[in-house]
């Protein structure tokens, strides 16, 4: 099993930062991935970036260039930094994981609550 915690979401304006944590913690030697996710209100939810055990990255195009993948493998921990945010950012965002044999998701946090005011 493996136990995902998310911290560091906030209140914050249009255009400012915030950086997302999630330090995993459990089994972690079979994991392929971790990504971050999010839900808006009345929205499904959606896949915004994730980093692979190699340190390939991908991100969902309404963030490319806003925010950043990344990850210290020593602290286990997995981090989304979020620039130039926008109100449409705002959502609950959760960090997940999955197993080399997995082709979903299989772990999740319990999320972590971002607010982009206009």
């Amino acid at each position: 099993q493996v136990r995902l915690v998310e911290s560091g979401g906030g209140l914050v304006q249009a255009g400012g930062s915030l950086r997302l944590s999630c330090v995993a913690s459990g089994r972690l030697f079979n994991l392929d991935a971790m990504g971050w996710h999010r839900r808006a209100p009345g929205k499904q939810r959606e896949l915004v970036a994730q980093i692979t055990t190699s340190g390939r990255t991908n991100y969902r195009d309404s963030v490319k260039d806003r925010f950043t993948i990344s990850r210290n493998s020593a602290k286990n921990t997995v981090y989304l930094q979020m620039n130039r945010l926008k109100p449409e950012d705002t959502a609950v965002y959760y960090c997940a994981a999955k197993d080399l044999d997995s082709r979903a998701y299989d772990y999740w946090g319990q999320g972590t609550q971002v607010t982009v005011s206009s």
